[in-house]
Order: C-alpha cells, then sequence, then structure tokens
C-alpha cells in the first residue's frame, strides 16, 4: 500500500480543490481522524473469540508454529493463527504474566506470578514437563535468550532477574535491578536489554554468560517504560512510556536517539523488520500508533489505528504483518456515588478476544 511521506502531508492545504462543471468546487480537508486512519492503513479484520473470565498480560507468537500463546487469568490459552481458533489450553498457571517460546528446544515457558514459578511445557502436546521456583517474587516479563540457552524472568515484586537454564530448568543466578523491570529483549549475542518501569525510566543490560548487569542508561523524557522492542541490524531500542512518546534509544552509547507521539494507556510495542514498522498499542483510547522507520534515528508517525479500549498488550505476525491485540469488552459506566466517586466501566463476562489488524 502506497504511503503519502511527512512532506507530502505537511504540504496539503487546508481545503482541497477539484475542477468541475461550473468552475472552481472547495472540498474541507479530511478530519484528523481520518486522515490518521488512512494514514495508518490498520483495521480490524477479525474477533477471534476466547471467553471465560480472569485478567489477562503477554501475547507471544510462534510465527513457524503458526500459534499465538495468550495469558489469561491462570491459564494459557493456544490460538491457530491460519485458522484463527482456540487449539488448546494448559491450565494451573497461577497468576500467569509472560510467555517464552523456544522452538529449538521444542519447549516454552511461562511466568507464574502468584506463586513465583516457572512452568516448563512441551510445544506440540502442551504437555507439563517441570515447575521451578524462581529467586524473586511475582514473575513477570520472561525472555529465552538463544545464544546461551537460558531463560530469564524479571520480578516484578523483588526489582530483580532470575537466570534459568532452558534445558534443564536449574537455576543459574540472580541479577539485582534498579527497579521493577518490564518487557525485555535480546540481541542474539548475550546482551540483554531491560526497561526500567520505575521512576526515573532506564534501560539495563545484563550479559547473558556471565549473568551480570554490564551498563544502565537513563531514558530522560520517558516516564514508566512498559513494551519493549529492538531493531538487531540497526542496534536500536523502542521502549513505549506512559507520557505518551515512543522513545528510541542506542543500547551501545546510551543514548536517546529521537522520540515519537503515541497514545495514552500504552503498554506494548512490537517492530516488524521487513516491513520497517513500529506498532504501539495504546489501551488508553483504544488505538494502534503506526509509525514507519525511515532510518536509524528517523521515525514517520502514520497516525493510530481503531481497536478497543483496554486493548493493551500485542504481537505482531512477521509472517501476515497482521497485528493481534488482547481484549474484552465493557458494559455502561456506573453513575458515581460516595462510595465509588470515580466508578469503572465493567467487563462483558466472556468478552475476551484477540483482535486481529490487517492493511488487507
Amino acid at each position: 500500500m502506497q504511503r503519502t511521506s511527512a512532506s507530502q502531508r505537511r504540504a496539503l492545504p487546508r481545503w482541497l480543490t477539484t475542477i468541475a462543471a461550473g468552475g472552481l468546487v472547495m472540498l474541507p480537508a479530511l478530519s484528523a481522524h481520518a486522515q490518521a486512519a488512512a494514514a495508518a492503513g490498520y483495521h480490524i479484520v477479525k474477533t477471534i473469540p476466547v471467553g471465560a473470565e480472569g485478567g489477562w498480560d503477554y501475547i507471544s507468537i510462534d510465527a513457524a508454529a503458526r500459534r499465538l500463546y495468550v495469558s489469561h487469568a491462570s491459564k494459557m490459552v493456544v490460538i491457530d493463527i491460519d485458522r484463527d481458533t482456540v487449539v488448546g489450553e494448559m491450565p494451573d498457571t497461577p497468576g500467569i504474566h509472560g510467555i517464552a517460546i523456544a522452538p529449538a528446544l521444542g519447549r516454552g515457558f511461562t511466568s507464574n506470578g502468584r506463586d513465583s514459578s516457572v512452568t516448563i511445557f512441551d510445544l506440540k502436546t502442551l504437555a507439563v514437563l517441570g515447575r521451578v521456583k524462581v529467586t524473586g517474587a511475582n514473575p513477570d516479563a520472561i525472555h529465552f535468550d538463544a545464544a546461551t540457552r537460558r531463560l530469564f524472568t524479571f520480578n516484578g515484586r523483588s526489582a530483580n532477574a532470575t537466570a534459568l537454564d532452558a534445558v534443564t530448568g536449574a537455576v543459574l543466578g540472580t541479577v539485582a535491578l534498579a527497579g521493577k523491570p518490564e518487557f525485555a529483549q535480546t540481541d542474539g549475542k548475550g546482551r540483554l536489554f531491560v526497561n526500567i518501569e520505575t521512576d526515573p525510566g532506564q534501560i539495563q543490560i545484563i550479559d547473558t554468560r556471565s549473568i551480570k548487569l554490564t551498563a544502565t542508561f537513563t531514558l530522560t523524557g520517558c516516564d514508566a517504560p512498559t513494551g519493549l522492542a529492538y531493531d538487531r541490524t540497526r542496534d536500536r531500542l523502542f521502549s513505549v512510556c506512559g507520557n505518551r512518546v515512543l522513545m528510541v534509544s542506542n543500547p551501545t552509547t546510551g543514548k536517546v536517539v529521537t522520540t515519537v507521539p503515541i497514545g495514552p494507556g500504552v503498554d506494548a510495542v512490537s517492530y516488524d523488520e521487513t516491513e520497517g514498522l513500529l506498532f504501539a498499542s495504546n489501551g488508553g483510547d483504544g488505538t494502534m500508533t503506526v509509525i514507519k522507520q525511515d532510518g536509524a534515528d528517523r521515525y514517520t508517525s502514520l497516525g493510530n489505528a481503531t481497536t478497543r479500549v483496554g486493548s493493551r498488550t500485542m504481537t505482531i505476525d512477521p509472517k501476515t504483518h497482521r497485528a493481534y491485540l488482547a481484549t474484552v469488552q465493557y458494559g455502561p459506566t456506573p453513575a458515581p456515588t460516595a462510595q465509588q466517586p470515580r466508578p469503572r466501566a465493567p467487563v462483558i463476562p466472556g468478552s475476551f478476544a484477540i483482535l486481529v489488524l490487517d492493511r488487507k
């Protein structure tokens, strides 16, 4: 799909003109909302119902196996992304947060916040292969490092990371962190990056071989960074921040490169290397910001695609370039009372689902 450049968009006049039979006709320019929707291109093409009750967190994709792994309450749900249907579940993952996939080992891992454990499972059968206690409280993000075949959990309540042998399940060490960790990424060469959500926002770098902290740099201007993506080719990290910006940084120099505006209530960010696109899921207003990478240090916002309010966790399929977001539907917000001056809209029972967004 051909897109207009930033300079072309700036050149558009406030009024568009065309020649008609009666002379010059003045047409109003598109609304800001319409321009953004047209620029982003992405729109909802399908909703995959999952149902059942409870919260959710990370979703992970195995593009080769065509499977999407979804955390939901106390179980992991598996979706076939070619058929867009639920094909399996793995129960007994109390307070599940994240899912890490190690295709070369034929196994996956879940981080279970309520009992501070990791469940090891078979990727084909979903059979449980083992359960390991981590060295911190409430493991949240979880990441597999293929370079060392090690698994890292990021423990939100104790502000540390646990390293495990992904083959044996043995605990190998613990790394103290500067604050509450969030998403993590690896460079495939032994560096592991993690967002520190506690203000001031920071990136910390762990050597996955020595299991030691090697560097820390501050994300000046980024409040409470959550989602993190990485461009291995250009060595750029992408952090999404609570103050409505996506921040690009160079982890080798520790310098912030640039920022791009996004929406409120962001949680996740995904990077599509083939298309050179970044996606930020803004749960606060029910949008997904799409950003074009014009170069290592140049980025252009293409606008916001419409999702649903509360759609905050996401991933991208590198094969089809579709975006998947976990979501629910909400009922009407109750009237304020003395006991509840700021009531929240209730979740409609059984409405948990996965939104599929595409440009087609």
